[in-house]
């Protein structure tokens, strides 16, 4: 089933999860050119970080939806030593995801006329951060393998999680440097999977176009993973709808602040008038004027500082 270009642009943002073999393969596939576009017309990223960023946000996004905690939240963090430095992407069981990379004007030489992801990101380390409410998150990390975002979480998961795991990610550019396409699949041998269905399923997954063609091509999600899996069985589970959304609020920005160092905070009440704080994962800007810094300062700093001296007062009473 194939659609026009105008109808797909304009389909929602979705992971579409899937069972097969009995239950011996996990799978997911996602669309996402709208969380990516929005990431680039937030941070105006050249093409090379949109690809990057973008490949990014589609992994976490696929990965994130499997948490069976409503409230638990995945961070994905590449640090490289490439031009673009670091990417960190968070995305929730809800299908929310949010992201940001640390130089978003970044810049690398295109190879065969492709965006060089590779060569933004560099050589570096992945790190995975699964909170699921528990007193320590879980975190993980490995090397990067090559740069290009899909090896490097495959590799994370058969390291880390002993998972085999294959993964396509694309984000595919127009002349105008806006998003045309971005998607991508996720494809897991289950414990007890025999090798036979792992190489049939390495040879099928081998065959397969390029996964920004069959995104050109306007495959939705679930046609990418029957075309992957249809021999074995096939199930759809759920198709959940994703979306960029960042948590960020006025009086979360207000706590950082008042975390700050009291002489830091100080010097800020001092020296400005007002403070401009930006979110790094959506860029929305929040105004404190020095009135509401003198309040944060009350509240956090000085009433602590009353705190303690009624504290030491208590401690002399009590030795007498």
């Amino acid at each position: 089933m194939k659609g026009t270009m105008t109808e797909y642009m304009n389909r929602e943002n979705y992971v579409v999860s899937a069972i097969a073999a009995e239950g011996n393969i996990r799978a997911f596939a996602a669309t996402t050119r709208g969380i990516v576009e929005e990431a680039r017309a937030r941070h105006d990223t050249s093409p090379v970080v949109t690809a990057a960023l973008g490949r990014l946000m589609t992994g976490a996004a696929m990965m994130g939806v499997q948490m069976k905690e409503a409230a638990g939240k995945l961070t994905l963090t590449i640090k490289g030593d490439g031009p673009v430095q670091s990417l960190t992407v968070v995305a929730d069981a809800e299908g929310d995801v949010k992201g940001y990379a640390a130089e978003p004007q970044a810049i690398a030489h295109s190879t065969n006329g492709k965006l060089n992801v590779k060569g933004v990101v560099g050589k570096g380390s992945l790190t995975v951060v699964k909170d699921i409410g528990l007193k320590e998150p879980y975190v993980g990390t490995c090397e990067l393998v090559s740069g290009e975002i899909a090896e490097d979480l495959t590799y994370y998961y058969a390291v880390s999680e002993q998972t085999p795991t294959v993964m396509a990610l694309g984000v595919l550019m127009n002349k105008d440097n806006t998003v045309r396409q971005a998607g991508g699949f996720m494809i897991q041998l289950m414990p007890g999977a025999s090798d036979e269905l792992a190489a049939e399923l390495e040879n099928i997954v081998l065959a397969l176009p390029p996964i920004t063609s069959m995104l050109d091509e306007n495959e939705k999600p679930e046609e990418i993973l029957e075309d992957i899996l249809s021999h074995f069985g096939y199930e759809e589970l759920e198709k959940k709808p994703v979306r960029f959304r960042c948590d960020c609020s006025r009086d979360k920005i207000a706590l950082a602040l008042a975390g700050l160092n009291k002489y830091d905070l100080l010097d800020l009440m001092v020296s400005q008038k007002e403070v401009e704080v930006k979110c790094d994962y959506c860029g929305n800007t929040y105004l404190f004027g020095r009135e509401e810094l003198k309040g944060l300062y009350k509240k956090f700093h000085r009433a602590g500082k009353d705190e303690r001296k009624e504290e030491n007062k208590t401690e002399e009473n009590g030795e007498q």
